[in-house]
């Protein structure tokens, strides 16, 4: 069955914060908004795979308060509009997050179906797609809640399986288990016996009937969740969940709070191309390799090599003589490991965590964004550092001050207005200003391409919150 134009409501996951593609994926800036496999990010190819179906409305994404920026900014790159942005004021896993999301959606009309994803999948849209996208929606309209099981390739160990029963006409199966992540042996057992699928983490549903089931059977989440949506506050395109209602949930993911639960649920065989890219060896599957089965992303030569993974942000990077080797070099890190360990990164980045000379390594890139543009760490010294800023046409930082540092301003590309006190100043190239200790000033980009400046900061303390917001247009504090 095909709906009519805009009847499906995607809801867009984006909040999480895994770092199994350190380094290239760290906490304030995720997988899903890397460009990974091509010039656009997972989350801008998830809004393109939904706005090329007409049947769905605009999305609504769900993210962390942290992402907002990228969100909207990632968005409006592509040209997709969204219907909202919901914030999430903490992690809560995902049963809280979606249900949050449906009461939002279902204002006004309960009845709305509902495509729940994640924003870091990577999926192409055939025939097989959208026969499984048709199966669903019927199965949704007859009040199931409907699961999508990806047709499996291999035994692979980190995916949760579902256990399919009897085919429904409309193409969907009712579900006889859900199956945790198993180990090698079990996995093979389940691909032989031919029902069983991965748990893609996808879902179509009725508004109505999901939050029905979620008041059934977690009635402590939906509580939590309609609380956070009815006090909630909007701040400029972003609506901001109600942190006190919201810290109420429990922490836990929507299959063990409803969907192991609830005799409603299907899933829908699913044989398309899909892929979680949850570690650097789902990447490398998913990527064009060559002849020799390697995979090279960015400035790299590869020698005597095969079936390895190589990709580099910033530096040349040459790997010859090995196999079977992932080597991911970023502007402040590099791995290099057994590609068929792959699933060991995440230990290693517990590791670093652990550890406070290296915990930054797993939070911010030496290339930091902002809803103005950004910048990026040149050099570190004692009581001095050099940035490289860069500002998108059109924007400007906030109007503030910093306690314990001046600045020195160098354009390097474009046109620069600079605000000093009460006095405003254009620069162009090889021009500069100083920004003494203590005074309000602000920078802004008045011209029509990226302006690029050299920022040399000295003083007794250099940090990020050393910065007095006087003003500005952001919201920020």
């Amino acid at each position: 069955m095909s709906s009519k134009n805009g009847r499906i409501t995607p809801i867009v996951l984006a909040g999480g914060t895994g770092t199994r593609l350190w380094p290239m994926s760290r906490s304030s800036r995720p997988k899903q908004f890397l460009a990974l496999l091509g010039e656009d990010s997972l989350f801008q190819d998830t809004l393109k795979r939904l706005a090329s179906d007409p049947r769905y409305a605009a999305p609504l994404v769900v993210t962390n308060a942290e992402y907002r920026f990228l969100v909207a900014e990632q968005a409006q790159d592509v040209g997709i509009p969204l219907s909202g942005i919901l914030l999430e004021p903490m992690a809560r896993n995902t049963a809280p997050a979606i249900a949050a999301a449906v009461l939002f959606a279902a204002r006004g009309d309960s009845t709305r179906i509902v495509h729940v994803l994640p924003s870091d999948h990577q999926i192409e849209i055939d025939a097989a797609y959208r026969a499984a996208l048709d199966a669903a929606e019927t199965a949704a309209g007859e009040g199931a809640l409907v699961t999508f099981g990806i047709a499996p390739t291999e035994p692979a160990t980190g995916f949760g399986y579902i256990e399919a029963g009897e085919q429904r006409v409309s193409g969907a199966c009712a579900v006889t288990r859900f199956v945790e992540k198993p180990d090698a042996a079990r996995a093979a057992e389940m691909i032989a016996a031919g029902n069983y699928f991965w748990n893609s983490g996808m879902f179509v549903f009725d508004a109505q009937t999901f939050l029905d089931q979620c008041r059934r059977f977690a009635p402590d989440v939906l509580s939590a969740a309609k609380g956070a949506v009815d006090a909630a506050v909007s701040d400029l395109d972003f609506l901001r969940l109600d942190a006190q209602a919201f810290s109420k949930a429990p922490d836990i993911s929507v299959d063990y709070a409803i969907f192991e639960k609830t005799d409603r649920a299907v899933v829908v065989p699913a044989p398309i191309v899909w892929s979680d890219l949850g570690s650097w060896d789902a990447v490398w599957k998913s990527g064009k390799r060559d002849a020799k089965g390697n995979l090279g992303v960015g400035p790299v030569t590869l020698g005597e090599t095969s079936a390895s993974l190589v990709i580099s942000e910033k530096y040349h990077v040459v790997v010859d003589g090995l196999e079977d080797v992932a080597v991911l070099a970023s502007e402040d890190a590099v791995y290099v490991g057994r590609l068929s360990s792959a699933q060991s990164v995440g230990s290693v980045v517990k590791q670093l965590k652990a550890d406070p000379a290296t915990r930054d390594l797993t939070e911010t890139h030496l290339t930091s964004y902002r809803p103005w543009g950004g910048y990026s760490s040149v050099l570190n010294g004692e009581r001095f550092q050099v940035k490289r800023l860069f500002v998108k046409p059109g924007k400007r930082l906030s109007l503030q001050k910093h306690f314990h540092r001046s600045e020195h301003w160098v354009v390097v590309r474009g046109t620069a207005e600079v605000q000093v006190g009460d006095k405003i100043k254009t620069l162009r190239e090889s021009e500069s200003v100083y920004i003494p200790q203590g005074a309000v000033h602000r920078l802004s980009n008045p011209g029509k391409i990226l302006l690029e400046l050299i920022e040399v900061q000295t003083g007794s303390y250099l940090g990020e919150d050393d910065i007095v917001r006087i003003e500005d247009e952001f919201g920020r504090n």
